[in-house]
């Protein structure tokens, strides 16, 4: 078996990473102290958002790839929130919408400007109420446009139409313990669910019932992560009862054994997978490490291959995982990491080494594209779609993204204006015919107004012209 390991032939046995230089980091950055496990960065082909400290409320910076260097403490924040940002996620169908879950209970949705931010963005597209605790969770459907999942500290999953800014699914009683993360698989069907409690669900999230579960997925009691593969396994990390590092990988149709368990080390830094579906490479980053491993999954003996591990000096506060199509192809690159350090964030770059400038067609199969394969309502009423693919050939040049518009068709609708965030977070939610004769009565407060500007105006007009005339009599 280990001759047999010491040969086994990958073109990812080489995959190197490289630090960026340093003018190419993002400098004097203060990343959330929050402690929470979520990864504090989400990046994408356009923008690379970070989850900042922020005095009295929750705050995250939004940089342009190409603004890097130092930020300005007086760069501009989308700071809607009053209470800290715990998870961030950007719009696999727009590259300018981007989710945030915050302690304050809520969820809010972004637009941010094509060329990123000029001014402080404070208000949302769409807030999203429903849940009672702190929302640590958001994570977008893959392939449905608009279809937005979070997890709160109040043990329930939401899943949101954004463009009607209504909760359409509500799984407020599988979970009896926080849940420490959730994953769709590969067309959206389904998510798995790590949680306190030790277990790994697997839900059908349109049916509202649990297909499958493991109990006691890894023995040890610190937080625990799963994730889909490309090909419906589960992957976990978590802890043995000994307090060591593990990895395994399972399959839900028969949950009793792991397909593979493997120990890793004793550090306590909760292990962060991101995975590539075109390459079935996992890597791992640990909160608090210092280095990232990574792993190819093969339907082989041993089935989680090591590869190698990418190790600096600096350990990690977060990390952003950029989507394929965000990659340089021309130099072989295959992922790219944002890693957070207190006060910086640095790029890092795995690459295959390879002699030929020609394009690797091996390196990339055909990738999820920006395009929805599906609009909410055909999710929620019951349809599936694989991700749609795109060529990366040629590189890819991103388009014009639509402007994320919601139309809203419920209570939350009428909400005055004047609001101020807090009240929001507490208003209780009034009965559509009050707030409909709300508007009306705001309706006839406007309407009475204009018209005694408009009085007034026809008043001063006949004033102004009668001096006139006064003044014209003097003169002559």
């Amino acid at each position: 078996d280990t001759m047999r390991r010491v040969v086994r032939q990958s073109k990812f046995r080489h995959v190197f990473g490289q630090a960026v230089k340093n003018d190419q980091c993002y400098d004097d950055i203060r990343v959330s102290r929050v402690t929470w496990d979520s990864s504090f960065c989400a990046v994408n082909p356009r923008f690379v958002a970070i989850i900042v400290d922020a005095s009295g409320g929750g705050a995250f910076l939004v940089l342009p790839l190409h603004k890097t260097g130092r930020i300005d403490k007086s760069y501009p924040t989308v700071c809607g929130h009053t209470g800290p940002v715990l998870d961030i996620d950007w719009c696999p169908h727009n590259d300018q919408v981007i989710a945030s879950g915050s302690e304050d209970c809520t969820v809010m949705v972004w637009q941010i400007p094509e060329n990123g931010l000029t001014l402080s963005l404070t208000e949302p597209v769409v807030v999203l109420e429903g849940h009672s605790k702190r929302v640590g969770i958001v994570a977008w459907h893959p392939t449905a446009r608009n279809v937005l999942l979070s997890a709160g500290c109040d043990n329930a999953i939401i899943i949101w139409n954004v463009g009607t800014g209504e909760a359409l699914i509500n799984l407020d009683d599988m979970h009896a313990d926080m849940i420490y993360n959730v994953s769709w698989n590969r067309n959206g069907s389904l998510i798995c669910t790590a949680s306190k409690d030790k277990k790994v669900r697997i839900i059908d999230p349109r049916k509202q019932e649990i297909v499958a579960e493991k109990e006691k997925t890894h023995e040890g009691a610190r937080p625990m992560r799963a994730i889909f593969l490309a090909d419906g396994n589960i992957f976990t990390t978590g802890f043995s009862r000994m307090s060591e590092r593990q990895l395994a990988l399972w399959n839900p149709k028969n949950m009793e054994e792991p397909i593979a368990l493997h120990e890793m080390d004793t550090s306590n830094g909760v292990l962060l997978p991101f995975y590539d579906p075109d390459t079935n490479i996992i890597y791992l980053c640990g909160k608090g490490d210092s280095s990232i491993r990574y792993f190819e999954i093969t339907d082989e003996s041993p089935y989680v291959h090591y590869l190698n591990t990418f190790s600096s000096k600096e350990p990690q506060r977060g990390m952003g995982f950029m989507p394929k199509r965000g990659l340089d192809v021309n130099k072989c690159e295959i992922a790219r990491f944002f890693k957070l350090h207190e006060r910086k964030c640095e790029p890092i770059i795995m690459t295959v080494p390879r002699k030929s400038d020609l394009f690797q067609d091996d390196l990339y199969p055909d990738t999820a594209g920006p395009e929805a394969a599906l609009e909410a309502e055909e999710w929620f009423e019951g349809k599936n779609a694989d991700p749609l693919l795109i060529s990366l050939k040629h590189g890819y040049i991103p388009g014009k993204n639509r402007d994320l518009k919601v139309v809203k068709k419920n209570i939350l609708d009428n909400k005055p204006a004047a609001n101020k965030k807090s009240d929001l977070i507490n208003a209780p939610k009034k009965a559509a015919d009050a707030s409909n004769a709300q508007n009306e009565a705001k309706l006839d407060e406007i309407l009475k107004e204009l018209k005694s500007i408009k009085d007034t105006i026809t008043n001063q007009d006949e004033r102004i012209s009668k001096l006139e005339q006064q003044m014209a009599k003097i003169a002559d």
